[in-house]
């Protein structure tokens, strides 16, 4: 009999396997050297879908406390992702009609990247982030910053101290949040009469299509679709109103709620659930591929990996991310030839992966090392990547891309 487990949204012990990626180290644990003789934990990492509501869910938790309470993920040294904060806070701003008397809040606003554009704006915001060592940052950059993890009991703090919001900001959290009850129950809890709360979130129709399995990581609780989202939201008196489809993150979803009845139900709702239904999503056999299609994700990576490694050839990776972490360890020690992974982030440079220990240097030293190829971890970014690293590529270096089919760039 398969393992039965409890769906984090609705309750039901409907639970139907989808993927399951082994035992798997924190995926944004990087090590420093003196580390290496400590334990490194691994935790179950597997996914499963309710076969009542239909909503994608972690098997395993691993406290919020030990993820996120000292984090290296900076969103600042994503060139795309300022340029899209930047365009979305205009976006609000003119939805929404914001000025100087209007509060905004946004949720994990990790170091002010985001908040900054409302603050230059003379939009009034707040940002809750958990993680002390980016909250702390962020305040240096202007952005006042509530160092806590966010949920009802500090939504109805807040809202005794400084009111309800206009606007509730939650870009890339909301799969975060294990209590998702909780959650969306303090969106509810803070938010004015006409307010709005928009999420941004990877979209898991584009993970199951394009076999993305590498954003499944322990800080990602959930994979959402919208169809289980509408009973989610309605349970806490909100209505999903709008969604739209960025591309941002391989495939994200923007979703626009509001407390019920305050907005007209807009036709992008409704089309979006019958792209849904069309693909099957409330079925079982929507979900059925997926693992095996991952699986030869795998072997294709591990032939690439050893055909190089029996020509002679130098294999690099970009991209110290939390993706490139579960692919890394899902394809296992093939993984561990890896020279070095070369990343931006002054905050993972000097570090060791997780779990296969590949040194992790400056982005300058891909062309300054020349590798024959470097394994693009953080495909989301490619064209970002690829104009960055001009000269190495002019140098005759290629990227190889994994998902969902192994390419060469």
């Amino acid at each position: 009999m398969p393992e039965t487990h409890r769906c984090r949204s609705c309750g039901s012990t409907h639970s139907l396997p989808v993927i399951d990626l082994g035992l798997q180290p924190l995926a944004n644990n990087l090590l420093r050297p003196e580390d290496l003789g400590k334990p490194e934990p691994r935790f179950p990492l597997a996914v499963f879908v309710c076969g009542e509501c239909w909503l994608m869910q972690i098997t395993d938790t691993v406290p919020p406390v030990d993820l996120f309470s000292d984090y290296i993920y900076f969103s600042s040294f994503s060139d795309a992702m300022l340029r899209h904060a930047h365009a979305a806070v205009e976006e609000h701003i003119a939805e929404k009609k914001l000025g100087k008397d209007s509060f905004v809040i946004e949720i994990a606003s990790n170091d002010g990247y985001l908040l900054k554009n409302f603050v230059e704006a003379g939009v009034p915001c707040l940002g809750f982030e958990p993680a002390a060592n980016i909250a702390q940052v962020a305040r240096q950059n202007g952005v006042e910053t509530h160092c806590e993890f966010f949920g009802r009991a500090t939504a109805a703090s807040l809202r005794e101290q400084k009111g309800q919001a206009d606007l509730i900001l939650g870009n890339n959290v909301f799969a975060h949040a294990p209590d998702t009850n909780d959650f969306v129950a303090g969106a509810s809890e803070l938010l004015k009469p006409d307010g709005w709360v928009v999420f941004e979130f990877p979209y898991g129709i584009e993970m199951i299509d394009k076999v993305e399995f590498d954003t499944i990581y322990h800080e990602h609780v959930f994979y959402f679709t919208l169809t289980p989202l509408i009973p989610l939201f309605a349970r806490h008196d909100l209505d999903v109103f709008h969604v739209e489809h960025l591309p941002i993150h391989g495939g994200s979803l923007r979703l626009f709620a509001c407390h019920r009845g305050a907005e007209t139900i807009r036709a992008s709702v409704t089309t979006a659930l019958e792209e849904e239904a069309a693909r099957g999503v409330s079925s079982t056999g929507y979900y059925h591929q997926f693992s095996q299609r991952a699986e030869k994700v795998k072997a294709d990576l591990i032939a690439f990996l050893a055909e190089q490694k029996t020509a002679g050839k130098r294999v690099a990776a970009y991209g110290a991310s939390a993706k490139g972490s579960t692919l890394l360890n899902y394809v296992g020690d093939a993984a561990a030839s890896l020279e070095f992974i070369a990343d931006r982030s002054t905050y993972k440079q000097g570090r060791l992966s997780p779990g296969l220990h590949v040194p992790v240097v400056p982005a300058e030293e891909l062309a300054a090392r020349a590798p024959d190829y470097a394994l693009l971890l953080v495909w989301n970014f490619v064209e970002e990547v690829l104009a960055q690293q001009q000269c190495y590529r002019d140098a005759g270096g290629k990227f190889a891309v994994p998902l969902p089919v192994l390419r060469l760039a």
